[in-house]
C-alpha cells in the first residue's frame, strides 16, 4: 500500500471513529434498542469503507445522513413493525419514567431525518430516494411512480444520493414538514404505501406545473 492510501484509510478510519458515540446515539434514539444501534453503526462503517471519499465535503454529515438513512430503513421493516406490535417485552428494559423521553427523542430524530431530506432534496429526487432506500421499491416500480424512464430513475437515485452527502441546503416550510412525516409515519407503520406515493406525485406535478408558468 503506498503512503497516500495509507493516510487516505487513517483518515477515514479517524473520522469515522471520532463520530462513533454520535452516531451510535443517532441510532439508538430512533431505534430504542443498544443491539440494532450497533447493527446501523456497522453497516454505516461499511458504506463508508466503499464511498468516494475524495467527494465527500463534510465527513460528518455524511456520516449521519448515513445512520440516520439506515435507521428509518430499520424502522419500517416488518420485523420491527411485528416485535413492536406484539412483543414488547423482549424490547430492552428502561425505567418507567424514561418511557416518554425516549419516545420523544426517537420521533425526535424521525423528525429531523425527514427535515434533511426537505433541506437537501427535490421533490423528485426526494421520492426517488425515499421509495428506494426506505421502502425498497425496485427502480421499474419507481420510474412508474414519477412517470421516469427506469434508466432515469437510477440516475435520480444516484443524484440524491450525492446531495444527500454534500453540504446543500435548500429552504422548506414546517408544513411540508408535518405533511411529509405524517405521510412517511403511516408508510411505514401501516403499510400505506399509495398514500405516500400520492403526495410524492403531487409534489413533483406541482413544481412541473411552476415551471411551466414562469417558462
Amino acid at each position: 500500500m503506498t503512503e497516500s492510501n495509507t493516510t487516505t484509510c487513517d483518515d477515514g478510519l479517524a473520522a469515522f471513529l471520532s463520530m462513533r458515540p454520535r452516531l451510535l446515539g443517532i441510532a439508538y434514539r430512533m431505534l430504542g434498542s443498544t443491539a440494532e444501534a450497533e447493527d446501523v453503526v456497522q453497516d454505516a462503517w461499511l458504506r463508508w469503507q466503499t464511498a468516494d471519499r475524495s467527494v465527500v465535503r463534510d465527513a460528518a454529515a455524511f456520516l449521519a445522513t448515513t445512520a440516520t438513512r439506515l435507521a428509518l430503513n430499520v424502522t419500517q421493516s416488518a420485523r420491527v413493525r411485528r416485535e413492536t406490535c406484539f412483543e414488547p417485552s423482549q424490547s430492552e428494559p428502561v425505567d418507567a419514567g424514561g418511557d416518554a423521553r425516549l419516545a420523544a427523542e426517537r420521533a425526535q430524530a424521525l423528525a429531523s431525518g425527514v427535515w434533511i431530506l426537505l433541506e437537501k432534496l427535490t421533490p423528485t429526487e426526494r421520492a426517488a430516494y425515499v421509495l428506494r432506500e426506505a421502502f425498497d421499491y425496485a427502480y421499474r416500480d419507481i420510474a412508474s411512480v414519477l412517470r421516469l424512464a427506469e434508466a432515469n430513475a437510477r440516475q435520480v437515485v444516484t443524484r440524491a444520493r450525492q446531495h444527500m452527502a454534500s453540504d446543500r441546503t435548500a429552504a422548506t416550510s414546517s408544513t411540508e414538514h408535518k405533511r411529509l412525516l405524517e405521510a412517511f409515519i403511516t408508510a411505514a407503520q401501516d403499510g400505506d404505501l399509495a398514500g405516500l406515493e400520492h403526495l410524492f406525485v403531487s409534489d413533483v406535478s406541482s413544481i412541473a406545473g411552476d415551471w411551466m408558468q414562469a417558462a
